[in-house]
């Protein structure tokens, strides 16, 4: 196939680049997946993709679709596709995560597009969670290694029947216990969530661990409903350290329109920077991969 592979940067992933009006339809499966396996996220970019193509090509390399009920951010449903959805609609930056890290089940993989890039600004961020955890000091992973962390969150009935997609309580109880999250159900049927979890996993092939979680976006726009396990704060001195390594190994992703981002969400973390203009347009979708790891 007449396409160029290289880097995304110094760093991380392999970016596929189109250099003969090939149709992304048309690349070779086995090398995808070969590449993603080694890699955990690939950037393909100067294809001809409209949102009917970039949604026949996730499928051909991927399963178990998902909406996003149980998702932290309002997100918008694209054609009436609740697996299609666009990532805009707050403009402030997001620090570097692992997708919907604050329930026990995660999509595996994600995919992003670019429907249409922002005028300037808004770049996606993302980094290794293997380098990540690398980089942390020693006295800070035997913190994560001794005490877990714990998402506490109180939530109106008119709020968590929005968010959760459903206003059957026995429905939410299921998707609490799926979830491994504890469900307090109040008089009002306001409820209280409490999540807890380790800051550092095992990849998925055992060999390695991985620093991926919420902890970094959460203390940025919600610092209140986390804590360790036994109700103590994180030092700040830690959230310090974690944001300067996280600025430290982010490669930050510039779109332009028709780009697809293909992660793995249980090694690659990822983000984005503030924008200001309405044009920027990035759908997602959130899946598991048709493929083992």
């Amino acid at each position: 196939m007449n396409t160029k592979i290289q880097p995304i940067s110094d760093g991380i992933g392999q970016e596929i680049i189109n250099l003969d009006n090939v149709s992304i339809l048309e690349l070779d499966k086995q090398e995808i997946i070969s590449l993603f396996r080694s890699n955990g996220i690939l950037l393909f970019r100067g294809f001809d993709v409209d949102t009917g193509i970039f949604k026949e090509f996730t499928n051909l390399l991927s399963i178990d679709f998902i909406n996003y009920a149980g998702g932290a951010f309002s997100r918008r449903v694209i054609n009436g596709d609740e697996t299609l959805l666009s990532v805009n609609d707050f403009k402030s930056e997001i620090k570097l995560h692992g997708e919907m890290y604050y329930q026990q089940n995660i999509p595996l993989m994600l995919w992003f597009f670019c429907a249409n890039p922002p005028l300037e600004d808004g770049e996606t961020t993302v980094c290794d969670g293997r380098q990540f955890f690398y980089e942390i000091s020693s006295s800070t992973k035997e913190l994560f290694n001794k005490k877990k962390l714990k998402f506490t969150v109180s939530i109106s009935k008119e709020d968590w029947q929005k968010k959760y997609q459903t206003d059957n309580l026995n429905t939410l109880k299921e998707m609490c216990q799926k979830n491994n999250t504890h469900l307090t159900v109040n008089d009002d049927q306001s409820i209280l969530l409490e999540y807890i979890f380790s800051a550092i996993i095992p990849s998925r092939c055992g060999k390695y661990q991985v620093f991926i979680n919420s902890l970094l976006p959460t203390k940025q726009l919600s610092p209140k409903i986390l804590k360790f396990e036994d109700d103590s704060e994180i030092p700040e001195e830690v959230v310090s350290e974690l944001n300067e390594i996280a600025e430290k190994i982010t490669t930050e992703i510039s779109w332009r329109k028709g780009d697809i981002l293909m992660i793995d969400n249980t090694r690659i973390l990822h983000g984005r920077r503030a924008f200001a203009d309405d044009q920027r347009d990035i759908y997602i979708r959130l899946c598991s991969p048709a493929f083992s790891f």
